[in-house]
């Protein structure tokens, strides 16, 4: 009975010591397990957009792994990737536990952060021509487009566009720079463009060049190109949604589109031959400008007319050498009369066309000429030139001679009035009430005050320029034969006497004795 209880005593501590034994082989070498240690928290789950995604036994090791998951999505790509990261951590102080492998818990971090991706910018292109913008997904598209612009108006394929770093600028912003394919050579390692940079180099000699040159020494052809506009391309991070097709950019910028101009008017203008030279029919030009009333409005040299005029959004400017051979007519001899006016002109000697083969650098913007410099000309016939008498004495003006007024007829034919009245009418009439103030349209001496069949009372006033002015169907006569008049002054009242339908004023202007529409001649 002894024995059996020191047997029992004997095996009670062989199994304490090997249940100790294996808690300290467990904590110190097995691996996935912590030490037990009164530490506080030491076994931390980890939640991150609501999915569980491990264990550790590190609290600090959690935000590195996060930051490598985050890491290794956004370097398959060069987008910049918005995710959401919502991490929850919990703790707790364990005996023993079960750690999760750390590649393990990255991996379903990684997947966590996938399901929770709500946007993405792409790296991108912006490119900015005036107040013109367009996005494009590679720098090969902005090349794409660039040089679909130029290969519009380059007839040889000869110029390619680059895209270089704008030294003016602090910041990394690319402009572009147009090389002359044909005519690149390799000098000292550097690639040097020939074209319009060889030109320049050699202005030096040009004058000696033209002396020497035959018609054959010539290279014809487009010498230089460029774009007209100042273009910025700067890198960018953007959505899908923001970004243009490059089929859709290229039609936005090589297309014509309306653009807002100004007409300046010079002398001789009228509305039809601005609307032939601005390509606008006259009454849109009328529509689009508020100073014009009409067709029939008077037009002033210097005025300031609104047109549209179809440009692309990135013009093209190109120099071009070019032969041919013309009918040409000499420049006009002009001599100066300062006794007569300006609207007077007498030609002394009619023109004759010359004949002639030329070399000449040509300047378009687009496909419209700004320029020409001939080179070389061979005349086989002289021009004649064309000389003319003209005037320079500024001629006096005319203005409404009533203040306000209907029109009720204008200057040409018409339907007859009233019994008497002519169908072909030699003036303008408005409407106006009985004993309205009628004014001198310009200076000048009365040459008939009183009655005149068919005009009842009237006013004729001869003026410095030779012409005159008549005032009918007054009601009554304030001025006499003779009587020097200023422009503005009264000179009668309005009426309805002689052959008229109703108050109001008759007016005309007669010009070597024949009557023109007065409007043509108000200010």
């Amino acid at each position: 009975m002894k024995k059996t209880k020191n047997d029992y005593k004997k095996y009670k501590f062989t199994y304490i010591k090997a249940t100790v034994f294996t808690f300290f082989f467990c904590a110190l070498f097995m691996k996935g397990y912590t030490p037990f240690e009164r530490t506080g928290e030491n076994y931390f789950h980890i939640q991150l957009n609501g999915q569980e995604v491990g264990t550790v036994g590190d609290r600090e090791e959690i935000p590195e792994i996060l930051v490598e998951a985050r890491r290794n999505i956004a370097s398959a790509s060069d987008d910049m990737i918005f995710m959401d990261a919502d991490l929850e951590v919990s703790g707790e102080e364990v005996l023993w536990g079960r750690v999760d492998d750390r590649e393990d818990v990255l991996a379903r971090m990684e997947a966590a952060l996938r399901g929770r991706i709500h946007e993405t910018t792409h790296r991108s292109y912006t490119m900015k021509v005036n107040e013109y913008i367009v996005n494009l997904a590679s720098v090969d598209e902005v090349n794409a487009l660039l040089q679909a612009a130029v290969d519009k108006y380059d007839s040889e394929d000869k110029f390619r566009v680059d895209l270089v770093y704008d030294n003016s600028r602090e910041f990394s912003v690319l402009t572009t720079q147009m090389t002359d394919t044909s005519d690149a050579v390799e000098e000292d390692g550097f690639v040097r463009s020939g074209g319009i940079a060889a030109f320049l180099d050699g202005l030096g000699n040009a004058d000696q060049e033209k002396e020497d040159k035959d018609f054959e020494d010539y290279d014809l052809g487009i010498l230089s190109m460029d774009f007209a506009e100042k273009v910025e391309i700067v890198e960018s991070y953007l959505p899908e949604s923001q970004l243009t097709l490059l089929s859709d950019a290229i039609e936005q910028v090589t297309k014509d589109q309306e653009t807002v101009s100004e007409y300046e008017v010079v002398s001789g203008d009228t509305l039809s031959e601005i609307a032939i030279k601005v390509n606008i029919p006259m009454d849109r030009l009328v529509e689009m400008n508020d100073s014009l009333e009409s067709i029939d409005s008077t037009l002033h040299v210097g005025q300031k007319l609104i047109i549209m005029v179809p440009e692309p959004e990135l013009s093209v400017t190109r120099v071009e050498e070019n032969y041919y051979e013309e009918i040409y007519d000499a420049d006009i001899i002009y001599i100066d009369r300062d006794d007569w006016y300006t609207y007077q002109t007498q030609v002394d000697r009619e023109p004759s066309a010359g004949f002639r083969r030329v070399i000449a650098d040509v300047s378009y913007v687009n496909d419209k000429e700004v320029s020409r410099e001939i080179l070389k000309e061979e005349v086989l016939m002289e021009a004649v030139a064309k000389i003319v008498e003209r005037g320079t004495k500024i001629p006096p003006t005319y203005i409404k001679p009533i203040s306000g007024g209907r029109q009720t007829s204008g200057f040409g034919r018409r339907s007859r009035p009233v019994r008497g009245a002519s169908t072909n009418h030699k003036g303008v009439d408005w409407a106006t009430p009985t004993g309205t103030p009628v004014y001198a349209s310009c200076g000048g001496t009365v040459a008939k005050a009183g009655w005149a069949s068919g005009y009842g009372y009237v006013v004729y006033i001869n003026h410095e320029d030779g012409r005159q002015t008549r005032y009918g169907h007054l009601s009554k006569v304030l001025v006499k034969p003779g009587q020097s008049v200023k422009q503005g002054e009264r000179i009668a009242l309005s009426g309805s006497t002689g052959v008229s339908s109703g108050p109001h004023l008759h007016f005309e202007i007669l010009i070597n004795g024949v009557q023109v529409n007065p409007l043509q001649y108000l200010n």
